[in-house]
């Protein structure tokens, strides 16, 4: 308990929630844009002509976005195929849809985006860390061509699936494994896989463009005549352009660790006053989605009390028309329903700096400490 210490001498003005400037930890639904990517997009304004037309205009549009297409391949180091979409659940929709092969597996702790793409797909179960059973994987997919659809990075938990073993595991069943990197690209190194979705936005891109990576045209039927006969409709250029400059930017590390810092202690302080934190459990947590939970307080009051101190966080996923309810994929994992009732999302990103992580840690014990039985009301 000493050691943060030093968090609850800071909060005197955040209890009384006297806000100076807004914080935003809701980078998992998404983040800020560039002004790298702001001003590529700019420029992809003005050059307005369609990418397929024949004419001088068209032709310069279309190397524009052929260089951002080689861009883009460059910095997520994809050797295959990149078909632009309007964003991840696009991709997704094309990827299931038009992928070849047999039946459609997907994880039960998949985005929204991909139970919808495929409402009759078998689903794969998770244990209580959030990975698929690899034990019972290799008789799952008994049977011909199988498509298997795995998030990369969860979006609520901040689990990593073992990409590399499931893909070893796929691979021998004779499948095609799609993973869904739109948490994950441009934060953490592309997993092996044979189709990925991406979605700009997640990294500081703009709202509105994705792409569905493909390790080869023939993996996919053909669906429509722009991005090389497998998507219909005109490109998204100044889009497409702000997508390849918000990626040229990102680092490696995504962010830097000394930003990340103050979870630790915050970690501590969870477990000392009877919370969960999430990342415990996990096989593989990663650094940029943090879930925890919080006694005697639930989740949406929580998410209403943090607005109030002036900093943006979540209760699971945002892809619900802004609905708060109990996560799913903490079901699936069988956190208990009174611990994920009461547990909230707190992501980082690009432009997040440690001071103000450090300000969430803050308020959070403060919320914490006066829901203890004890605390003086």
């Amino acid at each position: 308990m000493a050691r943060y210490i030093g968090f609850r001498a800071k909060i005197a003005i955040v209890s009384s929630f006297v806000i100076v400037d807004r914080i935003y930890l809701d980078h998992a639904a998404t983040s800020p844009l560039r002004p790298e990517a702001r001003a590529a997009m700019e420029a992809g304004f003005r050059l307005w002509a369609n990418p397929s037309s024949p004419h001088a205009e068209g032709r310069k549009a279309r190397a524009a976005l052929e260089d951002a297409r080689d861009r883009v391949k460059a910095a997520l180091g994809w050797p295959g195929e990149v078909i632009f979409t309007s964003g991840a659940s696009e991709a997704a929709a094309l990827g299931l849809a038009r992928a070849k092969g047999g039946a459609r597996l997907v994880s039960i702790v998949e985005h929204d985006c991909i139970l919808q793409a495929a409402p009759d797909a078998e689903r794969l179960f998770v244990g209580h860390d959030g990975a698929l059973d690899l034990d019972a994987l290799p008789q799952t997919l008994d049977r011909e061509r199988p498509v298997v659809a795995v998030q990369h990075l969860n979006s609520e938990t901040g689990a990593v699936q073992p990409l590399h073993l499931i893909a070893s595991i796929v691979e021998e069943a004779g499948g095609t494994l799609l993973a869904d990197c739109a948490q994950s690209a441009g934060k953490l190194a592309l997993p092996p896989c044979d189709i990925a979705l991406v979605s700009a936005h997640k990294f500081g891109g703009p709202i509105g463009i994705g792409a569905l990576l493909v390790r080869d045209y023939a993996m996919l039927e053909p669906a429509g005549g722009q991005e090389r006969g497998y998507r219909r409709g005109t490109e998204n250029l100044p889009g497409i352009l702000g997508m390849a400059a918000a990626l040229d930017k990102c680092g490696d590390p995504y962010v830097p660790h000394d930003v990340l810092t103050p979870f630790d202690e915050l970690a501590e302080a969870c477990r000392a006053v009877g919370g969960m934190w999430l990342s415990d459990r996990l096989a593989a947590p990663s650094p940029y989605v943090k879930a925890l939970s919080m006694p005697n307080m639930s989740a949406s009051a929580q998410v209403m009390r943090f607005d109030m101190a002036g900093i943006a966080v979540s209760q699971g996923s945002a892809c619900s028309s802004g609905k708060m309810k109990t996560s799913r994929v903490l079901e699936a994992m069988q956190v208990p329903p009174e611990i994920a009732a009461n547990t909230i999302r707190v992501s980082i990103g690009w432009n997040t700096t440690r001071a103000e992580v450090e300000r969430f840690c803050e308020v959070w014990l403060d919320l914490a400490a006066r829901q203890r039985p004890d605390a003086s009301r």
